[in-house]
């Protein structure tokens, strides 16, 4: 991205003219002991080392700086549009948020929102009410429609995406039938009118597939006989029936006082 390479690259100039700067003191403090120390106290191991640290650092200071002055010769990226700088904030931001646990599903109702916002006062705004309750239908059900009903739920999501798309163009061109003259208005009206007609068929279809799915659902986990759970709850009330009855026959039961 445009704005993040402008920041990379005045940052890694600013790095690198700190760095330059460093080495160059470091060489000079080096190069100043050496150039001291050396006559002070006679040629020995210790000046050796000086020399050496002061080459060194003399050697990456000069590297610092051609470095530096090569960066510096390239130029900088341009600065990005505000517009295009506050859209990929947004973008990054909902990234974020998304990564969350819920994130995804609070960033889905948002944009939801904001398209059912967007519809308001149109023809378009009925039907995608009606698929909007339909898709949160559908995506309950989701995890449940495997094996022979797994295709469907990809069908169901391209048919979904389709018809939000299509219920936008619906609103849109009704936005311009109310705007357009006279002599355009036909032609508009009549294509609001075939689109708005597709946008009914194409949510009544969803609709019949989410009540397919759901009776698909119903007769997979009907069971034939009494549902396991129940049985096992029987089975576990007639065993403590039998062993309250056992207990009862068990327990000494009083002798009755013989009349004198």
């Amino acid at each position: 991205m445009a704005a993040d390479e402008r920041t990379r690259y005045f940052r890694r100039l600013g790095r690198l003219r700190r760095s330059a700067r460093r080495w160059s003191v470091l060489a000079g403090g080096f190069g100043g002991a050496a150039v001291i120390l050396t006559p002070y106290a006679g040629i020995g191991l210790a000046d050796a080392a000086w020399a050496a640290a002061a080459g060194a650092t003399t050697a990456l200071a000069a590297w610092r700086w051609v470095d530096l002055r090569a960066l510096a010769a390239q130029p900088a990226p341009p600065a990005l549009d505000p517009a295009q700088a506050a859209a990929r904030s947004r973008a990054r931001l909902v990234a974020a948020v998304e990564r969350l646990p819920a994130g995804a599903g609070v960033v889905a109702e948002v944009r939801r929102a904001r398209a059912r916002t967007g519809l308001r006062g149109t023809s378009a705004a009925g039907p995608w009410e009606r698929l909007d309750r339909a898709a949160a239908t559908m995506a309950g059900m989701t995890g449940r429609l495997t094996g022979l009903a797994e295709p469907a739920v990809g069908e169901a999501s391209a048919a979904e995406q389709s018809l939000r798309e299509l219920a936008s163009r619906v609103a849109s061109v009704e936005r311009a039938v109310r705007l357009a003259p006279a002599e355009a208005r036909t032609p508009l009206a009549e294509a609001h009118q075939a689109l708005t007609g597709q946008l009914e068929a194409g949510v009544a279809a969803y609709e019949r597939l989410v009540v397919a799915a759901a009776g698909y659902l119903a007769e997979e986990y009907r069971p034939q006989l009494e549902h396991p759970a129940a049985a096992r709850l029987t089975e576990a009330t007639d065993l403590l029936h039998g062993f309250a009855s056992a207990l009862s026959e068990l327990r000494p039961h009083p002798t009755p006082d013989l009349p004198r």
